[in-house]
Parts: C-alpha cells; sequence; structure tokens
C-alpha cells in the first residue's frame, strides 16, 4: 500500500541503509546536501495507509509571484489558518502599503537561485506555492522573458523543493490544452499540444513535477485553473480577462469593448473557489491522490452570456465586439468545459459559485471598491 508520508533525511546519512537497489536510487538523486528519498524507501516509515497523520507544526508558506491576481488573496487565508508569521509573499515589485502591513514581504527574484535558497532555509519554508508566471497574451509578446521566468524559474523552484523537501504547488491553466485537445469537456488526461509559450512552459512544469514525483518522491501539486474571476487585482494580460474588466467597465463607463468573439465559451470559476480548492487540495492526504495534476471546473460561459446576466443588475450594459487576433486564436485552441470529476472524487472537491452568484458577488464587491475610493459608479 502507498504511504502517506514521506521520509525526508540527509542523504550521505543514510545511504548505509539501503540495499544496493535502493542505494543506486538515492545516488541518482540531484547532488545537493539534502534530499527527498525515492517514494520506494518510505517503507522505513512505521506510518501505515491512510490513517490520521501524527501531529505536526503548521506549515511555514512561501508564496511566488504574491502580488498577482492570487498570492494576496490567498495568503489571507493561509494566514488565518496558520498564522501570519507562517506565510510570507514574495515578487520582484514593490507592494502596496495595505499589502506590506499585513504580513511578511520578501523582495524574491525566481531566476536567482542563491536567494530562493537563503529565503527557502533561513524561514524554514515547507510549502511552496509557485505563481511566479507570465500569462498567455504577455507570453507571446515576449517569449524569451516567458521562457526564463516560466520555464528556467519552474526549474529554480523544483530543485529547490526536492533539495528541502517542500510540498510544492504550481498551477496550470486551460492554456494547457491545445487545438487537438478534446474541448468539451478536456479530461484530466489526454493530448494537451498547446500552441502558447505559456501553455507550453506550463505542460512542461506538469510533467517535470510528475517526474520527480514518481523518480523521487517530491510532493508536488498541481491543478488546471480556468479563467480566475476577481475584484481586487486588474487584469494581467490573460485571454480570459475579459471577464474581470467586463464588471469594472460595467459600473464605470457602462460600455465594454470585448477582444473576444461574443459566442467563445470558456471554463471560470470565483477567485474564492479558486483559492478554497488550492487550499483543500495542499491540506489532502498524498494517499488520497490518484494524480499530481488535476482539472478544478466551476462554470463555463460566453462573454454575451455574462453580458446578459450583468444586464439583470446594470440593463443599460453595452457590449461591442472587437476581436483581437492573437487573444482570439489563443481562446478557440483551449477547452470550453473542463472534467473536473476526478479531483471530485479524490478529494472531494465542489465549487460554491455559479454564473447567478458571480455576477452579483462581483458587482457588489466593485461597487462597494469604487465607492470606498470615491469613484463614480454607473
Amino acid at each position: 500500500m502507498q504511504q502517506c508520508v514521506r521520509v525526508c533525511v540527509p542523504t550521505a546519512a543514510v545511504l548505509g541503509l539501503f540495499c544496493r537497489g535502493c542505494l543506486s536510487r538515492a545516488r541518482s538523486l540531484p547532488s545537493r546536501s539534502f534530499s527527498c528519498l525515492p517514494r520506494q524507501m518510505s517503507r522505513w516509515n512505521s506510518q501505515e495507509g491512510c490513517g490520521p497523520p501524527p501531529p505536526q507544526e503548521n506549515p511555514r508558506v512561501l508564496i511566488t509571484g504574491g502580488l498577482g491576481q492570487l498570492g494576496v488573496g490567498l495568503a489571507q487565508i493561509l494566514r488565518k489558518q496558520y498564522g501570519i508569521e507562517n506565510v510570507i509573499l514574495s515578487d520582484i515589485k514593490k507592494p502596496p502599503p495595505h499589502v506590506y502591513s499585513s504580513g511578511p514581504f520578501v523582495y524574491a527574484d525566481v531566476l536567482d537561485y542563491k536567494l530562493l535558497r537563503e529565503l527557502i532555509v533561513n524561514n524554514r519554508i515547507t510549502w511552496l506555492v509557485h505563481y511566479s508566471a507570465l500569462l498567455s497574451a504577455v507570453g507571446e509578446a515576449n517569449v524569451a522573458l516567458a521562457r526564463k521566468i516560466n520555464i528556467t524559474g519552474l526549474h529554480n523552484v523544483l530543485d529547490l523543493a526536492l533539495e528541502n523537501c517542500l510540498r510544492l504547488f504550481v498551477p496550470s491553466t486551460i492554456g494547457a490544452f491545445g487545438p487537438s485537445s478534446p474541448r468539451d469537456p478536456a479530461p484530466d488526461l489526454c493530448v494537451q499540444r498547446p500552441r502558447t509559450i505559456y501553455g507550453v512552459s506550463k505542460v512542461h512544469g506538469e510533467l517535470m513535477g510528475e517526474y520527480l514525483h514518481h523518480k523521487y518522491g517530491l510532493d508536488f501539486r498541481c491543478l488546471r485553473y480556468p479563467g480566475v474571476i476577481s475584484v481586487n487585482t486588474t487584469p494581467g494580460g490573460g485571454t480570459t480577462d475579459y471577464a474581470v474588466q467586463i464588471f469594472h467597465d460595467a459600473l464605470s463607463t457602462g460600455h465594454h469593448e470585448c477582444y473576444l468573439r461574443p459566442n467563445t465559451r470558456l471554463p471560470m470559476m470565483h477567485i474564492s473557489d479558486c483559492h478554497r480548492a488550492t487550499v483543500e487540495f495542499m491540506q489532502a492526504p498524498e494517499c488520497q491522490l490518484s494524480l499530481r495534476t488535476y482539472n478544478i471546473a466551476a462554470m463555463s460561459f460566453t462573454p454575451e452570456e455574462v453580458a446578459q446576466e450583468i444586464r439583470k443588475h446594470l440593463p443599460h450594459l453595452k457590449v461591442t465586439y472587437n476581436p483581437d487576433s492573437v487573444r482570439q486564436t489563443i481562446a478557440d485552441s483551449w477547452p470550453v468545459r473542463f472534467d473536473d470529476s476526478n479531483a471530485r472524487r479524490d478529494w472531494g472537491w465542489a465549487p460554491a459559485f455559479g454564473l447567478e452568484e458571480l455576477v452579483a458577488d462581483m458587482l457588489r464587491s466593485i461597487r462597494d471598491k469604487r465607492t470606498n475610493e470615491g469613484l463614480p459608479v454607473s
């Protein structure tokens, strides 16, 4: 039976304990001072099966790319559960005052291996959430930079997670699928072959993480996010960002110009569901996971469908369509729906927000935000 707890000890201290086959596997580990032993070696741990784990300290969490759409909100949730000082946000940008004052923040460039290593060691990090990435449309405009951040940065994080026995979360995306993938729905395991550097780097991350899990026991976890809709961050160059901007436009000018065709259907999710899925997945015992990369889903809609739902609250909303060739081509290569049945079965995933709830919450939250900032509301 696969065991729930891995054994992570100094490699040099244990080489004498294994048979010749295990010894050769241990010697094949990356040449770091500390490494997670191959999953075959976990039989030396006394815990069997899926029983309750022994009491443990709260995780110490580092979030890279923390000033993007997801990092600040995830940090707030984790700090409530595990303590403010146990969750460290990092980025290469200066944080706004409310973020800086809400908990630990550090500068971290994912391309700087030595700096990342010092952060992990000095802060006794046990979980790493790797949000640093260039998104789809931005990545196509600067492929060289996307390759650096999305692939070289990922390799730094993978090596450090393996060296320090971290539980590593790397999000994937709807963009990891391509035009030859099943689209309605897209299952967890299928042909992918994306046609953007963003998607290629995410498939690379999925496969590298799974490889290191199966070969060395790295506790790698990955969710394929749909388009994520939130209030507190501005759109950052993603193909699904219209589904955020349309709410701001509806309440500011009453007019939204959409860069996708009105019938372009894509999977979407409210940010609170996205955060909750991430936390529940990170907390799930390893023995419950039949996969290391899961789809998660909540709803799928088109620009026209979300506009019609908004008009139930704001009848004056006007939407015009001016498809952008780059983003429309990307969207046309992505799935219409996700099949997330494995996530629902293995670790109990279930979304709370459908389209109706999402629209009502977004309009209420943006209206409150604009009012508090002294901005006009349409």
